[in-house]
């Protein structure tokens, strides 16, 4: 059952599909209270209670115990202390006792504080007046997630050729370099499908240019890399490059299609080009614009496409650097003391996503003036809107990858999501498998995070455990930084290790796309925590390093370095697969605490007693892979 309770005038953020009855919030049943313009309500949390969702974002699987805001934000160093990351997925569900679920509808920031001040007790701030709440009332928590996911429409459908290995980095700069990545895969014998192209592939970082000098004849490159069987996916940012002559800024300054700001002039804000303006994805009319603009690069072959900066990210202001600078010169040949240094570089860290900066912009929804900060979540969401649902116009379901690195609930329709900049720390492995469930929860069923980790120096034995959570999520994407190790796979040593656990992906790949099918379609999770399925279980419900996969299986990444394996725990008798290229070994375990051990070269799997998985012979792409010969295992 799905109740809505209504206060003022909402923004219309499209996150569901119909309309749902909504009562006064008068008749709202938890206790609440309208304070400084802000809507807070709070709720007691009995000590078995767990509270799931909130999607991408920081700490464990259980949310309990932790502050988190839904704003979408910036950040690269995804620690413990961090409160919001790139999306705001505004949904939970309280399972306990007494188990129901809860989704804010409101796009602006959104205080979670879930047992942090007072340990039994959720206290929940809305800043702001004018929103939705939905609350699920179901027996089951899985019963109130599959309520919330009706209510918000079926996921987004990627090309079969997503579920295969992708290849990444700041940057491959021209095209030798990205011939380079393809012979060595080859020739180590990896499968690979995909090859990304970051900023450096375009024109002064402009939007849909691409630079001739590096990547000459680029329509007959896309089409002679497709010959070999390889998706080459570029890169989109949210910010246009402010300069007179490029026709994308030409057009969209003429037609008035960028943000604004007070005085109605254009906002502008330094991005990977310098200064940048920034379509108002809010308008329908703005969105239709942008979305055509994926055509350029459709027409040349491309059909794969990632956004990103869409927080919006912003380096710096005119305003904000000439405030930072005034204050240096004020300070010239003083003796900082404590207070004032630490000021001064305060002023400078924080040029860049400034809350005064995104104050000062202003969007127009149906035909009035609205500020930045009422509508801030949605601006990323927005963009992936207009690529989406030119997508879907032009090419139909399932034909176009496409995924966002910001995000709200309702682009869950148009595309997936990966968890943004992470980094190559082994608590990076777990972080990813925690925020696998949560974004499922939300309806990004198509979802991954940058394998190896994106910032800092990888290691061997990093990669290999990072590849074998990887196999298992639908995005399966090695991604690192500028400046770090070079961490694609046949730049190790012994790169057969790295060659069995990516074959081990293609051969799973017909049961993955299945059960992804079957999510979609019945509005359900890919990946589970054991606690839903193992209620009443004590040890189930406070795991956190395991995942349900599906009906038949259960996941156990191993997660620490220089160790030979670890500690699974069985909620009931399953079978303990090794697998390891084309090479499967099978062990029958009892329910209970087993320590496996798990070889580099190899992906742990466990499947319920009395359930069978298929497995295909491998290939290097995943177009010349065999659906039809099929082996089972179980």
């Amino acid at each position: 059952m799905l109740k809505g309770f209504l206060h003022g005038n909402p923004i219309q953020t499209d996150a569901l599909i119909s309309a749902v009855p909504t009562q006064s919030i008068e008749e709202f049943p938890f206790a609440y209270t309208f304070e400084n313009g802000c809507f807070r309500f709070w709720f007691e949390l009995a000590p078995e209670d767990i509270v799931y969702g909130l999607g991408e974002s920081p700490r464990g699987i259980n949310k309990r115990g932790w502050i988190y805001e839904s704003y979408c934000t910036d950040d690269p160093f995804h620690t413990e202390t961090k409160r919001s990351l790139y999306a705001a997925h505004n949904f939970i569900v309280v399972s306990g006792k007494k188990s129901f679920g809860l989704f804010i509808d409101f796009p602006a920031r959104i205080r979670w504080d879930l047992g942090y001040t007072s340990e039994n007790r959720a206290e929940i701030t809305v800043e702001g007046e004018d929103f939705a709440v939905y609350l699920m009332d179901e027996e089951q928590p899985r019963e109130i997630i599959r309520t919330f996911r009706a209510a918000i429409g079926k996921s987004y459908l990627p090309p079969k050729w997503a579920f295969g290995y992708q290849q990444s980095r700041w940057s491959y700069h021209n095209a030798e370099a990205v011939d380079n990545v393809i012979r060595g895969y080859d020739e180590a014998g990896i499968p690979l499908d995909c090859v990304y192209l970051d900023i450096d592939y375009m024109d002064a970082y402009k939007d849909f240019t691409v630079n001739e000098n590096a990547f000459p004849h680029f329509a007959a490159y896309v089409q002679d890399k497709r010959a070999q069987g390889i998706h080459l996916i570029p890169i989109i940012d949210a910010g246009v490059k402010k300069e007179t002559g490029y026709s994308v800024y030409d057009e969209g300054e003429e037609k008035g299609y960028f943000c604004k700001k007070a005085d109605g002039s254009d906002f502008e804000a330094g991005v990977w080009p310098g200064m940048c303006a920034f379509p108002d994805f809010l308008n329908p009319e703005v969105r239709r614009w942008f979305g055509e603009k994926y055509q350029v690069l459709l027409d040349m072959g491309i059909d794969g496409f990632w956004n990103d900066m869409n927080e919006p990210a912003l380096f710096y202001s005119a305003e904000g650097v000439q405030n930072a600078l005034d204050k240096a010169a004020s300070l010239r040949g003083e003796n900082l003391d404590l207070g004032k240094f630490f000021n001064l570089k305060d002023t400078f860290m924080g040029l860049s996503n400034a809350q005064s900066d995104y104050a000062s912009i202003y969007h127009t929804v149906d035909g009035e003036q609205v500020n930045h900060q009422r509508v801030h979540n949605l601006y990323g969401a927005g963009m992936t809107r207009a690529a989406g649902e030119y997508f879907e116009k032009t090419a139909g379901s399932g034909k176009i990858l496409m995924f966002s690195r910001a995000s709200y609930i309702g682009a869950h329709r148009s595309a997936g999501i990966w968890f943004g900049d992470n980094q190559s720390w082994w608590s990076h492995i777990l972080l990813n498998l925690k925020m696998l469930p949560a974004a499922n929860m939300a309806g990004f069923l198509y979802c991954g995070a940058d394998l190896g980790g994106f910032g800092d120096n990888a290691t061997r034995d990093l990669v290999l455990r990072f590849l074998a959570l990887g196999v298992f999520t639908p995005l399966m994407r090695n991604h690192s930084a500028l400046g770090t190790r070079d961490q694609e796979c046949y730049r190790f040593e012994r790169t057969e290790d790295f060659r069995d656990v990516i074959q081990v992906r293609y051969r799973l790949i017909p049961y993955l796309y299945d059960v992804f099918v079957k999510a979609r379609e019945q509005d359900d999770l890919i990946f589970r925590p054991l606690s839903l399925d193992y209620p009443d279980d004590p040890i189930a419900r406070e795991c956190e390093t395991q995942l349900m996969l599906g009906e038949e299986c259960m996941i156990a990444p191993v997660y620490e370095q220089n160790v030979s394996g670890r500690a699974v725990y069985l909620p009931e008798d399953m079978t303990f697969v090794r697998l390891s290229g084309e090479r499967v070994t099978a062990e029958p375990l009892q329910k209970g605490l087993h320590y496996v051990s798990v070889a580099l070269n190899e992906v742990p799997l466990f499947i319920k007693k009395g359930k069978q998985i298929p497995l295909c012979r491998p290939a290097m792409r995943t177009r010349d892979l065999n659906w039809k010969e099929l082996t089972y295992i179980g």
